[in-house]
Parts: C-alpha cells; sequence; structure tokens
C-alpha cells in the first residue's frame, strides 16, 4: 500500500508517517525510484516490552458518562489493532490545569505508546510540545481522530486560550465573592 494509505490505517497524518519512514519506523517500507513509498501490507509486530497506556479525560463531572463511552471506544481501538493495554488512565479535569494527577501517573510510567481519541484530550493546549518531548523518550502519541484542518485547529486553540482566561478570571472572581460572603457573615455574627 501507499505511504498515504498507511497514514490513514495508522490515524496520523501523512508527514508523520513521511517522518516514521525515514527514520526507520516503519518496518517493510521502502521507496521505488518513481519516489513513491510503499508499505508492504504485513501485520506490524509491537516489541514485547512495549508499554501501552490509554489516556481518557473530561473537563467536568456532569459529562463522567462520557468518559466511559470514551475508554470504551479507546479500548475497542486497541483491541482492534491488536495492542495489549498496560494500564488504562482517566480523568475529570480541565485540558489547560497541568497539575492532573492521572496524567502525571501515565507520564510516570514511562509508556512506549499512550492511545487517545482526539489531541485535545490529552491537552487543550500545546499538544506538538508533548508530542515531541515525549518522542525523545521513545514515547509515542496515537490519536485515533486526527484533524486535518489548521484553520480548525487553529480555532480550537484560540477558543482553548479564551477558555482559559476565563476560567481563571471567574476563578478569582469567584474566590473573592466567597470571600466577600464570609467577612459578611463573620461581620453580622460579631454584631
Amino acid at each position: 500500500m501507499k505511504l498515504s494509505q498507511y497514514a490513514k490505517e495508522k490515524g496520523v497524518c501523512y508527514r508523520t508517517a513521511y517522518n516514521w519512514f525515514w527514520k526507520g519506523l516503519i518496518p517493510n517500507a521502502k521507496q521505488l525510484p518513481t519516489g513513491t513509498i510503499i508499505v508492504s501490507e504485513t501485520k506490524e509486530q509491537l516489541p514485547l516490552d512495549t508499554n501501552i497506556v490509554t489516556y481518557a479525560r473530561v473537563s467536568n463531572h456532569s459529562r463522567k458518562k462520557e468518559l466511559e463511552y470514551q475508554v470504551d471506544r479507546i479500548n475497542q481501538y486497541c483491541l482492534a489493532k491488536g495492542y495489549s493495554i498496560a494500564k488504562s488512565y482517566k480523568e475529570i479535569a480541565s485540558g489547560m490545569n497541568d497539575n492532573r494527577p492521572q496524567f502525571w501517573k501515565m507520564i510516570d510510567s514511562e509508556p512506549t505508546l499512550i492511545v487517545v481519541e482526539n489531541k485535545d484530550r490529552l491537552t487543550r493546549f500545546g499538544f506538538n510540545y508533548i508530542e515531541r518531548l515525549l518522542d525523545k523518550t521513545n514515547c509515542q502519541v496515537e490519536v485515533i481522530h486526527q484533524d486535518h484542518e489548521d484553520e480548525t485547529d487553529l480555532v480550537k486553540d484560540l477558543v482553548s486560550v479564551i477558555t482559559s482566561f476565563c476560567c481563571r478570571l471567574y476563578g478569582i472572581r469567584r474566590g473573592q465573592n466567597k470571600s466577600n460572603k464570609i467577612k459578611e457573615v463573620l461581620n453580622d455574627s460579631i454584631l
């Protein structure tokens, strides 16, 4: 099959598959004299010591049921690919929060492959930074549903940044409002 078809089957963009080819990460791949890259259709076997983990996340407790559906979809995907999952991590937290306990437990487990449903489940902003840093530790991130439109990604990133600032602003206001209410109650009880 052509490299473009291989990329679609793996759920990655063509450029990622192209980079994998030049790094020698795609077994049984060769380039024809015409420049076309062909990948033989033999089943790709992962090394036995592969530590495959899955990560699912939702933003708030009202979407807890969606979290379970997300975990099921990821598990079905891994089953279809023949992956043996070492551990599944799931949590309810904002994708902008960098203090997610399950996320850090997952990273500390030194996985060799992390499977997520969408890029924004791993992080709302800076996915490429995380992916490149994990690559340095010989860990790959496999995204089931890739976004192929850069404009859509740009809009999502903008919305994520605005959401982050709004959460901080409203969080500060909420804290101040609670503080003011406590002060009022204390002043009323003293008088």
